[in-house]
Protein backbone atom coordinates (compact mmCIF):
# COMPACT_ATOMS: atom_id res chain seq x y z
CA UNK A 1 0.00 0.00 0.00
CA UNK A 2 0.95 3.38 -0.68
CA UNK A 3 0.59 6.79 1.97
CA UNK A 4 -1.87 8.09 -1.05
CA UNK A 5 -3.85 5.35 -0.64
CA UNK A 6 -3.93 5.10 3.51
CA UNK A 7 -7.44 5.85 4.77
CA UNK A 8 -7.67 9.37 7.18
CA UNK A 9 -6.93 8.48 10.92
CA UNK A 10 -5.34 5.13 10.07
CA UNK A 11 -1.94 4.40 10.95
CA UNK A 12 0.92 3.15 8.86
CA UNK A 13 4.19 1.79 8.93
CA UNK A 14 6.60 3.22 6.63
CA UNK A 15 8.48 0.49 4.27
CA UNK A 16 10.38 2.50 2.08
CA UNK A 17 10.31 5.85 -0.04
CA UNK A 18 11.17 4.82 -3.51
CA UNK A 19 13.04 6.30 -5.98
CA UNK A 20 11.08 7.92 -9.60
CA UNK A 21 14.32 8.00 -11.87
CA UNK A 22 17.99 8.47 -11.04
CA UNK A 23 18.52 11.15 -8.27
CA UNK A 24 15.13 11.80 -6.89
CA UNK A 25 15.35 14.80 -5.23
CA UNK A 26 11.73 14.37 -3.99
CA UNK A 27 12.49 11.03 -2.29
CA UNK A 28 15.34 12.56 -1.14
CA UNK A 29 13.45 15.19 0.52
CA UNK A 30 10.95 12.99 1.75
CA UNK A 31 14.16 10.73 3.43
CA UNK A 32 14.99 13.89 4.64
CA UNK A 33 11.72 14.71 6.62
CA UNK A 34 11.72 11.65 8.48
CA UNK A 35 9.62 9.39 5.99
CA UNK A 36 12.37 6.32 6.74
CA UNK A 37 11.54 2.75 7.21
CA UNK A 38 9.91 1.85 10.78
CA UNK A 39 8.19 5.42 10.86
CA UNK A 40 4.55 5.51 11.68
CA UNK A 41 2.71 7.81 9.98
CA UNK A 42 -0.76 8.99 9.56
CA UNK A 43 -3.15 10.98 7.09
CA UNK A 44 -4.58 13.60 9.09
CA UNK A 45 -6.93 14.90 6.50
CA UNK A 46 -6.67 16.17 2.63
CA UNK A 47 -7.97 19.20 0.72
CA UNK A 48 -11.14 20.19 -0.76
CA UNK A 49 -10.20 20.11 -4.52
CA UNK A 50 -8.94 16.37 -6.25
CA UNK A 51 -8.41 15.54 -2.24
CA UNK A 52 -4.90 17.45 -2.32
CA UNK A 53 -2.77 18.14 -0.07
CA UNK A 54 -2.74 15.43 1.96
CA UNK A 55 -1.89 16.26 5.49
CA UNK A 56 0.68 13.91 6.33
CA UNK A 57 1.78 13.85 10.94
CA UNK A 58 5.03 11.65 10.79
CA UNK A 59 6.19 11.66 14.52
CA UNK A 60 5.15 15.02 16.17
CA UNK A 61 5.76 17.56 12.65
CA UNK A 62 2.81 17.30 9.71
CA UNK A 63 3.34 18.37 6.33
CA UNK A 64 1.26 18.87 3.42
CA UNK A 65 2.17 16.46 0.67
CA UNK A 66 0.66 16.16 -2.86
CA UNK A 67 -1.02 12.40 -3.84
CA UNK A 68 2.62 12.23 -6.66
CA UNK A 69 4.55 12.46 -3.48
CA UNK A 70 2.39 10.62 -0.78
CA UNK A 71 2.69 7.76 -3.73
CA UNK A 72 6.57 7.63 -3.28
CA UNK A 73 5.91 6.35 0.30
CA UNK A 74 5.31 2.46 0.21
CA UNK A 75 4.10 1.15 3.75
CA UNK A 76 4.65 -2.50 5.27
CA UNK A 77 1.85 -4.79 4.20
CA UNK A 78 -1.61 -4.67 7.07
CA UNK A 79 -0.94 -1.08 7.33
CA UNK A 80 -4.38 0.59 6.91
CA UNK A 81 -6.35 -3.02 7.29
Amino acid sequence: MRLAELPRRVPGIVASVEDQGPNDSIARRLRELGFVAGEQVEVVAVGPMGSEPILVQVGFTRFALRRAEAARVRLLDGAGA
